[in-house]
């Protein structure tokens, strides 16, 4: 099976996370802060990718810290699940309704990070989680995990729907993008690599 399981520590987090990218969507996710913990429970059940996060920050400053080094262990496990990249589909997309919400998700593992990400937010927080944050979650995935997404809101009005919508999204983009295709033959690339 395709799978990592890392441990960061700074002053500021600890987190371990174990990922297979391969698995059946079962998830243990504990952060500290629960519409956080809600989110990666929809990445994981969507994507079908067994996920566990267990982590502990500085959340009396407030959740920057815990969201973002979350996404960069979570970038760095997807980099190291998928191993050398032989076989992949390499492209995903989806475009998920989340209520009034939809979003649109289109991904590649180029190994060349970028991000371009609409992010039309009404309100600073949602729960204990501010919105703000969900383009850094992102962004740090996406740089971590060698990941070239474009998200892209088309339509929405609840900040709650909204985030969950591109969790389910990149959830089902990233799902198509990572799964094995027997057609493919070594790395799907004409430059015979998918690095930077």
């Amino acid at each position: 099976m395709r799978s990592a399981s890392i441990q960061r520590e700074t002053a500021e987090t600890s987190i371990t996370l174990t990922l297979n990218i391969d698995g059946e969507g079962k998830t243990d996710i504990q952060t500290g802060v629960g519409f956080f913990d809600h989110m990666l429970t929809h990445i994981g059940k969507h994507s079908l990718s067994d996920l566990t996060v267990h982590a502990k920050g500085d959340l009396y400053i407030d959740c920057h810290h815990t969201v973002e080094d979350t996404g960069i262990v979570l970038g760095q496990a997807i980099k190291e699940a998928l191993g050398t990249k032989e076989g992949i589909t390499r492209y995903g997309h989806a475009i998920v309704p989340m209520e009034e919400a939809l979003i649109l998700c289109a991904i590649d593992i180029s190994g060349r990070p970028y991000l371009d990400m609409d992010t039309p937010f009404t309100n600073d927080r949602v729960g204990d989680f501010d919105t703000e944050m969900t383009e850094e979650f992102f962004r740090a995935v996406c740089f971590h995990a060698g990941l070239n997404m474009h998200m892209q809101v088309l339509k929405g009005k609840n900040n709650h729907h909204i985030i969950e919508g591109m969790c389910k999204a990149f959830a089902k983009a990233m799902m198509d993008a990572m799964s094995l295709n027997p057609r493919v033959k070594g790395v799907p690339s004409t430059k015979g690599m998918l690095e930077v």
